[in-house]
C-alpha cells in the first residue's frame, strides 16, 4: 500500500496533470473551425494545416523534451512541472487571440519548447513509487488524461457555441490557475542527494538515445513502442475533422464523442490495468492493448455511421494498457538518478512520433476527402494506422521476448 506521503504528493501531480488535460481536450472540437476562419480554405485543406501546427510543436519537443528531462534531473521536477504549466496557459491565450495562422504556428513553437507536462510528471512519480508498483501509479497518467478528455472535449463544444476562439481563452485559464495553485501545493520528489549534474551532451535527443543505449534491452523496447505511438497520432490529428467530413458532427457532436472516448479510457485504466498487468504480465498486456487499439483504428475506418464509433471505442478501451506497462518496463532499466533523462527519453520518441504522424495522418485524410481524391475515404488515416499497430505487434511478439524477461518481477 502506498504510504500517506506517497498518496498525497501523488494525488496532487495528478490533478494537475488533469486540470492541463482539460485545458487542451476544451480546443479540439473548435480547432477545424479556427483554422478554416483564419486561413479561408476548405476542410481537408484545415486538416493538412492543423497537421503542421502539430508537427511544429512537436519539432520543438524533439529538441527541448530531453532538455527539460536533465533540468528535472538536477534542479529537480517542481520548477519543471510549473514552467510547463504556465507555457500551456500563454499558449492557449496567444492562440486565442491569433489573427493569423502564422501567429498558431509561432505559438505552438513556443510552447513545444517548455515541453508538455507528462515529461516531469512522469519522472515525479517515478521517483515517489516503488518499482512493483509504477505500472499501476503510471496507469493513474492515462486516467487523468482520459478524465481530462471526458470533461474538456465536453466543455469545449458547449463553449463553441460562443465562437471558435472562446475555448482557447477558457483553457488559458485553467492552465494559469493550475500554474497559481502548483506553486502552492506541490512539493518536490527528488531529494538533491539523488540530483545529477546537467549536461548538454546527454539533455539532447541524440545524447538521451545514446545514454538509454547503454542499458541493454532498451533500445528495442523503443523500437516496439514507436509505430504504436505513431499510429496514435491519428486521433489528435484527425478526429474533429474526419467526423466533420465523414458524419457532418457539429462541435457539440465532436465534444460528446471525445468525451466518451475519455471516459471509456479512464475507466479501463482505473479498474483493468491494475488487475489485468498483474495477471497477464506487462508484455502480454501490451499485446493486449495493442489489439484492442487495432480493433479502434480498423472500425473507425470503416463504420459507415457515426453512432457506432461509439460501439467501437467501447471495444478500443484497453489500448490504455500499453503506455503503463511500456513505461514501466523501461523505468525498470535505468537507475533511479536517471529516471528524467528516462523520461526525457520517452518524449523525443512521442515528439519524432508527433512530427511525422500528424504530417502523415492528416495528408492522408486530406489526399482522401480532397477534391481530386481517387475515392473518397475519410477514414484513410485510421487505416494507416491501423497497419502501423500490426507493425508494433509483431515486433512485442517476436523481438522483445528476453528485454520483457529480463525485468520481470
Amino acid at each position: 500500500m502506498p504510504s500517506p506521503p506517497e498518496r498525497r504528493a501523488l494525488a496532487i501531480v495528478l490533478t494537475a496533470l488533469l486540470i492541463d488535460t482539460i485545458g487542451f481536450g476544451i480546443i479540439m472540437p473548435v480547432m477545424p473551425d479556427l483554422i478554416v476562419d483564419l486561413t479561408h480554405t476548405s476542410l481537408s485543406e484545415a486538416a493538412r494545416l492543423s497537421g503542421w501546427l502539430l508537427g511544429v510543436f512537436a519539432a520543438m519537443q524533439f529538441l527541448f523534451g530531453p532538455v527539460m528531462g536533465g533540468l528535472g534531473d538536477h534542479f529537480g521536477r517542481r520548477p519543471v512541472i510549473l514552467l510547463s504549466m504556465a507555457a500551456f496557459g500563454l499558449d492557449y491565450l496567444v492562440m486565442g487571440l491569433a489573427p493569423t495562422y502564422t501567429w498558431l504556428l509561432v505559438s505552438r513553437a513556443i510552447a513545444g519548447i517548455a515541453g508538455a507536462i507528462f515529461v516531469p510528471a512522469s519522472a515525479y512519480i517515478a521517483d515517489i513509487t516503488p518499482p512493483e508498483r509504477r505500472a499501476q501509479n503510471f496507469a493513474l497518467i492515462g486516467a487523468a488524461f482520459g478524465t481530462g478528455f471526458i470533461i474538456g472535449p465536453a466543455i469545449g463544444g458547449l463553449l463553441g457555441s460562443l465562437g471558435p476562439r472562446a475555448p482557447f481563452f477558457v483553457a488559458a485559464a485553467l492552465a494559469l490557475l493550475n500554474c497559481a495553485a502548483g506553486f502552492f501545493m506541490l512539493p518536490e520528489s527528488l531529494p538533491r542527494e539523488r540530483r545529477r549534474p546537467f549536461s548538454i551532451a546527454r539533455a539532447n535527443p541524440f545524447g538521451t538515445f545514446k545514454s538509454i543505449a547503454r542499458h541493454r534491452g532498451a533500445i528495442v523496447l523503443f523500437v516496439a513502442w514507436f509505430p504504436w505511438i505513431l499510429a496514435h497520432q491519428s486521433y489528435p490529428s484527425t478526429w474533429a475533422f474526419y467526423t466533420k467530413l465523414k458524419f457532418a458532427w457539429s462541435d457539440q457532436a465532436i465534444g460528446a464523442s471525445l468525451a466518451y472516448t475519455g471516459l471509456v479510457m479512464a475507466l479501463a485504466q482505473v479498474f483493468a490495468t491494475p488487475r489485468v498487468i498483474p495477471v497477464l504480465g506487462e508484455r502480454r498486456a501490451i499485446l493486449l492493448g495493442l489489439t484492442s487499439g487495432l480493433i479502434g483504428f480498423v472500425g473507425n475506418a470503416l463504420v459507415p455511421q457515426g453512432w457506432m464509433v461509439f460501439v467501437v471505442m467501447t471495444f478500443a478501451g484497453f489500448q490504455g494498457l500499453v503506455y503503463p506497462s511500456m513505461n514501466s518496463t523501461l523505468s525498470k532499466a535505468v537507475p533511479a538518478n536517471e529516471q528524467g533523462e528516462l523520461q526525457g527519453g520517452v518524449a523525443t520518441m512521442l515528439s519524432v512520433s508527433a512530427i511525422i504522424g500528424p504530417l502523415l495522418m492528416t495528408h492522408a485524410l486530406a489526399f482522401f476527402t480532397g477534391a481530386s481524391a481517387p475515392v473518397h475515404f475519410p477514414g484513410a488515416a485510421f487505416a494507416l494506422a491501423g497497419a502501423l499497430t500490426i507493425v508494433s505487434m509483431l515486433i512485442v511478439a517476436f523481438a522483445t521476448r528476453r528485454s520483457f524477461a529480463r525485468w520481470a518481477p
